[in-house]
């Protein structure tokens, strides 16, 4: 499998910022490492070698970004303000350097996913910027701020929160057109340590109903844990129905 891990300077951030690509051919897909990942963890903790046959095809072409998460998300003892700020800033880089950088052309628009807060960071690529992304695949996630931020709010806060943001999304919004022409996959365990994450999977179910947008919810048995066992599984297992559509 041919890889290429690559290094370059974000305006966004102030910083090098790493990334690596698997492949070179198919469906681009950009996926987020859970909380405080890195872009190596998919390849250490063996997603990479169970999205192998799709990569070895020519299916898809793999794209692992990097985070921040342990000075966004995660520091929770640290300034919110500064925290949602950087976290926008990073934000902006995945969305307005990473992706042109990675995409085989302008019209490109690609897949996005992750698990666990790589699920939270992929869900909310998707529904700021569906020009961008047509399509989603969640595993396990957090979709609201406030599992991070407690009881602070600001502007960033909310535009980073998508179970905020969406409620109040006009009828009429572009946007909305857009995600109902787009594939948006929710899945989670419903084993060890996913009780959160069911609540707030079910929570994003009731949004998108109300919105009428179709997504695809489905939650697994009660042997199935937020690990990356399971979520090897269930993305070989998605990423085939949107590859082969079976």
């Amino acid at each position: 499998m041919k890889s290429l891990c690559m290094k370059s300077y974000s305006k966004s951030l102030g910083r090098e910022m790493e990334y690596k690509v698997y492949g070179d051919n198919g469906r681009t897909v950009l996926a987020f490492a859970p909380q405080d990942g890195h872009f190596t963890d998919f390849e250490n903790f063996g997603m990479v070698r169970a999205l192998a046959p799709f990569i070895d095809r020519g299916k898809i072409r793999l794209v692992c970004a990097d985070s921040i998460d342990a000075e966004t998300w995660s520091n929770t003892l640290g300034n919110p303000v500064r925290r949602i700020g950087l976290q926008e800033k990073w934000f902006h880089y995945i969305v307005d350097e990473l992706v042109p950088a990675v995409r085989k052309d302008p019209r490109e628009k690609l897949t996005v996913t992750g698990c666990s807060l790589g699920a939270s960071h992929a869900a909310n690529a998707f529904f700021r910027r569906p020009d961008l992304f047509d399509t989603l695949i969640a595993l396990s996630g957090i979709y609201h701020a406030g599992f991070f931020f407690g009881n602070y709010h600001d502007r960033l806060v909310y535009e980073n929160s998508p179970q905020d943001f969406l409620p109040n999304m006009a009828d009429n919004h572009a946007y909305l057109e857009m995600y109902r022409q787009s594939r948006i996959i929710f899945c989670v365990g419903q084993g060890m340590w996913e009780d959160e994450f069911i609540e707030s999977t079910r929570e994003m179910e009731r949004i998108l109903a109300g919105k009428q947008v179709p997504a695809w919810f489905d939650y697994w048995g009660t042997d199935v844990s937020h690990d990356w066992a399971w979520w090897q599984k269930q993305l070989v297992y998605f990423l085939g129905k949107v590859i082969f559509g079976r």
